[in-house]
């Protein structure tokens, strides 16, 4: 009768002790989650329910914007970050889609990107480099859908494993995309819509 109670006894000594365990295990993943932010990208030109400004439209074709790059910030990267690029994507143009921008090399310890950062040379001035995009210019080149439905611009932010990227200035904006998706370990997105 002894031997059965220790065993019982020890049988829930094993129980109790996977208990605390597991407790102490969801505890610590709790806060690892809660210590670690959301990788996030938010835009003053880009702000939800506002009107984007004609100064961020393409300033050819119909458009005549001023073709300046949107500001862009970006918070909760993650601490293994080696550069970031950033890109704006039309999904809802014919065919594959429209790249309207793409930039690696950003360096680690970068946070934000200042309104007109292609055009000024502000990009060139931090050893980033700009992809060829789909108006087939370097840098960005702003939205200037057809008439008729709006158009969703995907603005996403990579934070990458490697500063030592394969690519050159005006290298087409896919072939920009393909090198940063194999070094992607986290990306945040935000969309903005524009019709005329």
């Amino acid at each position: 009768m002894r031997l059965t109670a220790r065993r019982v006894s020890s049988t829930g000594h094993v129980v109790s002790v996977l208990f605390i365990a597991l407790a102490a295990a969801v505890f610590a993943i709790s806060r690892a989650a809660a210590a670690d932010p959301a990788f996030t990208v938010t835009s003053t030109d880009l702000a939800p329910g506002k009107t984007i400004g004609r100064d961020l439209l393409f300033d050819q074709s119909e458009c005549k914007g001023g073709n300046r790059s949107p500001q862009i910030s970006w918070h909760g990267a993650p601490a293994n970050a080696r550069s970031f690029a950033v890109t704006v994507f039309d999904p809802d143009a014919p065919g594959r889609g429209w790249w309207h921008w793409a930039v690696a090399g950003i360096p680690v310890g970068t946070d934000r990107l200042s309104n007109n950062a292609s055009a000024s040379g502000a990009l060139r001035k931090m050893g980033a480099i700009e992809a060829r995009n789909d108006w087939d210019t370097d840098g960005y080149g702003g939205p200037c859908p057809p008439p008729g439905k709006p158009h969703r611009y995907v603005v996403t932010v990579y934070a990458l494993n490697s500063a030592d990227l394969r690519l050159r200035q005006g290298t087409p904006a896919l072939m920009f995309e393909h090198e940063i998706r194999t070094m992607t370990i986290a990306s945040a997105q935000l969309t903005f819509t524009y019709g005329r």
